[in-house]
This record gives C-alpha cells, sequence and structure tokens, in this order.
C-alpha cells in the first residue's frame, strides 16, 4: 500500500452520513444556557445604587466633592 492509498482510505473513514444539524444541535444549546445564565447575572445587577443609595448620602455628607480649580487642567 502506497502513502497515497493509505491517505485515501483514511479520508474515505472519516466521511459520515448524517444530520449535522443534529449532531451540532447540543453545542447552541449549551450556548442558550450560558447566555441566559449571564443574562440572569446581568439583570440581577439593575437598581444596584438604589439599594443603597443611603451609604452613598452617608459618604457624600462625610466626603465633599473636590472643588473645581485647584491647579487640574
Amino acid at each position: 500500500m502506497t502513502f497515497a492509498t493509505t491517505i485515501a482510505f483514511a479520508a474515505a473513514e472519516t466521511e459520515h452520513q448524517g444530520n449535522v444539524m443534529a449532531e451540532t444541535f447540543g453545542y447552541g444549546v449549551v450556548a442558550f444556557v450560558i447566555f441566559l445564565a449571564l443574562g440572569f447575572v446581568t439583570l440581577s445587577y439593575r437598581n444596584v445604587a438604589n439599594r443603597h443609595a443611603h451609604k452613598a448620602e452617608a459618604y457624600a455628607k462625610k466626603h465633599p466633592a473636590p472643588q473645581a480649580g485647584h491647579g487640574h487642567h
């Protein structure tokens, strides 16, 4: 057997007849589940600033904002 014949037989063995969409459907499902999980994580951070508004106000009272014109350009 020659090298070319061996490669031809190896290529013939790797060919498959089947529904490629059915074989790769799981990748789409996994990607969709990950997307949904990340979406829920993102939504969990909604309105976080308002949940801690009292802390932000207390910090702002203790640490007033610096005035403009102190040599910063």
